[in-house]
């Protein structure tokens, strides 16, 4: 179903990119020597110099809307957050065209044609893009080049199903109409109207004529499949299965192909292959860099820790990490050796009796979790990423939290999402691991270098940090 409109769409827009592409770097020229908003001061170039380049540039943004997974995405977006991809995958391939053409590069480009092209060139891919989805939506709504669907089954998979073809008209599939179980007493489901039972489905087939098939059966009637398929096993007509596990499904679901073979997999890491490379090689390298720049700032809080109060100038604390896995988190000891004698293991509060004269400062700070880039550099936990949390509050929320586990999923991070919004300390559990969740869910190389970013702005000091 959404492979083929895939398909389709991916080819268009390569195109589309391409061509879009290609014209705004010619205008930029045009635009900044013809028609100066500034005066030319230093000459006019010759355009067989920025010609020269429109096949480079063509290939280079091909390459990074491709890894952005623009031309090739399973899922339907909506189209601001479309918007938001291709703006920032139009950045991203801006930067590298700039580093680029600024190190390999004899010849110096014109500042004001790369300020017309970054400029111009998103406001033509986002205009184009959005027109080409606008005007399929247009077409498919008029009823041209539409494939109708009957739909088998009944409960939320159905009525989801429906509400989403609805949804995103562009993929051309309009809803002939529901075949329910036998004792379903329903005539419409999300305005298509029920055809009959599941014993009239040859019959249904023969009136309506579908393009496709789509079997979305509530567990309880999966029974029902074995006859359902037999009734269809002479047709022509395309046939999917929509599998009812959206209860169990919260990061997300894909379907493998082995040897012939289907599986389905559900709340699978989106941190794999080239991605999870990437990443950790990113850890590796700011974390050793972050330990070498930032030697001087540690030596110094040490000998503060070690000056201000008894006991050792690191504290190792057991967390759990990826896959639930433990291992040592270092930090800047903060509190008395004995804080937990008494009490156990609890969390730490506002105005806690149990900081050492320079553990205030350290905690408001964050300066304290600074040894963690060690955790970092040996692999066990991510610059970014959901923050760790100790074996025994772990067994104690994950059977209060829905999904609390699924946090585990990627490795742990000494910032977050849910860190770098305001969401740290004694604040909303429920909270938090929603923004862990969003975070695995929406995972990028871009995402974490952003959250860097607002780490540095507005994720170290926090008045929730104690």
């Amino acid at each position: 179903m959404l492979k083929r409109y895939h398909q389709t769409v991916g080819i268009t827009f390569r195109a589309v990119d391409a061509c879009v592409i290609a014209g705004v770097w010619i205008l930029s020229y045009w635009g900044r020597f013809y028609l100066p908003v500034i005066e030319v001061t230093k000459g006019f170039p010759a355009f067989a110099k920025y010609a020269a380049l429109t096949p480079l540039i063509v290939i280079l943004w091909q390459i990074v809307f491709s890894s952005a997974k623009l031309y090739q995405s399973q899922r339907m977006l909506r189209r601001t957050h479309e918007a938001f991809l291709v703006l920032r995958a139009h950045s991203f391939a801006m930067l590298l065209f700039i580093s680029l053409t600024f190190l390999f590069a004899e010849y110096q480009y014109s500042r004001g044609v790369m300020l017309y092209f970054g400029c111009l060139g998103a406001v033509a891919l986002l205009t184009l893009r959005l027109g080409v989805r606008n005007f399929l939506r247009s077409i498919r709504r008029k009823g041209y080049n539409l494939r109708h669907a009957l739909i088998v089954g009944e409960g939320p998979a159905v009525e989801t199903l429906i509400w989403k073809l609805k949804k995103f008209p562009e993929i051309g599939i309009a809803v002939l109409g529901v075949v329910a179980p036998p004792e379903s007493n329903a005539t419409e489901v999300q305005g298509a109207p029920v055809l009959g039972r599941f014993a009239d489905l040859p019959r249904i087939l023969g009136t309506k004529k579908p393009d496709q098939i789509l079997i979305a059966l509530p567990r309880r009637h999966a029974d029902d499949l074995d006859s359902i398929l037999n009734q269809l096993k002479d047709e022509t007509v395309e046939i999917q299965l929509v599998p009812d596990i959206q209860d169990y499904v919260t990061l997300g679901c894909a379907v493998e192909d082995f040897d012939g073979m289907p599986i389905v997999k559900l709340n699978d890491s989106p941190l794999d292959g080239i991605g999870a490379a990437l990443k950790r090689i990113t850890d590796f390298v700011l974390g050793t860099l972050g330990l070498l720049f930032l030697f001087p700032v540690l030596a110094f809080v040490a000998i503060l820790v070690k000056l201000t109060s008894r006991g050792p100038i690191f504290y190792a604390q057991e967390r759990c990490g990826l896959d639930g896995r433990s291992f040592r988190m270092w930090k800047f000891r903060s509190m008395r050796v004995d804080a937990e004698e008494k009490t156990g293991a609890v969390w730490a509060k506002k105005d806690d009796d149990r900081r050492t004269p320079i553990g205030t400062f350290l905690r408001a700070t964050s300066i304290d979790e600074l040894p963690q880039l060690w955790n970092v550099v040996r692999g066990e936990m991510s610059l970014v990423g959901p923050r760790p949390e100790r074996p025994v509050f772990v067994d104690k929320f994950r059977g209060e939290v829905p999904h609390y586990m699924l946090r585990h999923k990627v490795k742990a991070g000494i910032t977050g999402w849910a860190q770098v919004n305001g969401w740290r300390g004694d604040t909303s559990l429920e909270q938090r691991i929603e923004c862990d969740l969003y975070y695995i869910r929406n995972w990028s190389y871009t995402l974490d270098l952003k959250i860097l970013w607002m780490t540095v702005w507005k994720g170290f000091v926090n008045k929730n940090a104690y």
